[in-house]
């Protein structure tokens, strides 16, 4: 790999540890993925409903804008939700798609306490929908998310983890990319990671910081966590200490699905995969998520997120 590749997850780790401002982790709108049988045609797919509404750090013309783009020209109509759930809103939709939801005591704060970022009746209008036959991908990414998103995620029975799930290394040892996939056991077999050819078979997928949960035993994961990794639970983002709380996670997940009811839903606790960003400092320009070199496979594993929901995949 070349010298800026080798490099580039280091210098994203280093640029966040140093607060680097939000607003300089921009969306990569150059990112676009050839897409050889798109579900649908043009504008004719089923209505995907991305939150907007709860302060959410990915947004349909932000950060989420290559997610929105992949989705597009798979034939899927995308719309922002502005307004706070209930049923009734949710039935419009066939996918909503919930990407980092966080608490407005929160925002610009990454420190505990951690706050819901859904109040009980959204969160039971949710689960109603769902059970119903919704389709919902839950995307909680590294501390502070996954405090938001915890009450969310317990009602399904997922337990989310507010902390930093990172490999142990050792002292002057780099850090690297995370990587599932098939050989090591930890991309899981699933009908999301099989598609329908070989041209949708996944076989590895890159993970770019993110939490670790724990599913409840009804769902099926998708990517799991080995043995050498561990979750850092500080009490502010990215402020890690001697005296920091971890505890080994091997054996938990990262992504994993569940049927309930008549619906479906994907929870992960990493969202960059399903992004194309870049960050640019002093002159130089960083991209990370979909668009990163080692990331072949991670556009076509988004698409196979969405079209299990949609029941395009079985």
């Amino acid at each position: 790999m070349n010298t800026f590749s080798k490099y580039l997850f280091s210098a994203i780790l280093l640029l966040c540890v140093q607060g680097v401002p939000l607003a300089q982790q921009l969306a990569d709108k150059t990112f676009r993925h050839s897409i050889a049988k798109p579900s649908y045609a043009s504008g004719q797919g089923s209505l995907v409903l991305i939150d907007e509404a709860h302060h959410n750090f990915h947004k349909l013309d932000g950060r989420f804008y290559a997610f929105a783009q992949l989705l597009r020209d798979d034939g899927y109509v995308l719309r922002a939700n502005q307004q706070s759930f209930t049923k009734q809103k949710l039935d419009k939709c066939k996918i909503l798609v919930i990407a980092n939801a966080i608490h407005p005591k929160n925002q610009g704060t990454w420190a505990l306490p951690a706050y819901s970022a859904f109040t009980n009746e959204e969160i039971k209008a949710i689960k109603q929908w769902v059970y119903q036959g919704g389709r919902l991908l839950l995307i909680a990414d590294h501390m502070p998310f996954p405090g938001a998103a915890y009450d969310l995620a317990k009602t399904f029975g997922f337990e989310m983890n507010n902390g930093f799930a990172r490999r142990i290394i050792k002292k002057g040892e780099r850090r690297k990319l995370d990587r599932f996939n098939r050989q090591a056991k930890t991309l899981k077999n699933h009908a999301i990671t099989n598609g329908v050819g070989k041209q949708d078979k996944i076989n590895e997928i890159i993970s770019f910081t993110g939490q670790a949960f724990k599913p409840p035993t009804d769902a099926k994961p998708l990517i799991v966590f080995p043995k050498g990794y561990e979750t850092l639970m500080p009490d502010t983002a990215w402020a890690f200490r001697p005296h920091t709380k971890r505890l080994p996670i091997d054996g938990w997940v990262q992504g994993a699905t569940l049927e309930y009811g008549k619906g479906r839903m994907v929870v992960f606790g990493e969202a960059a995969m399903f992004t194309s960003q870049e960050v640019n400092r002093n002159g130089r320009k960083f991209r990370f998520g979909m668009s990163h070199p080692q990331a072949k496979q991670n556009p076509q594993f988004v698409l196979n997120v969405i079209r299990w929901l949609d029941g395009k995949l079985e």
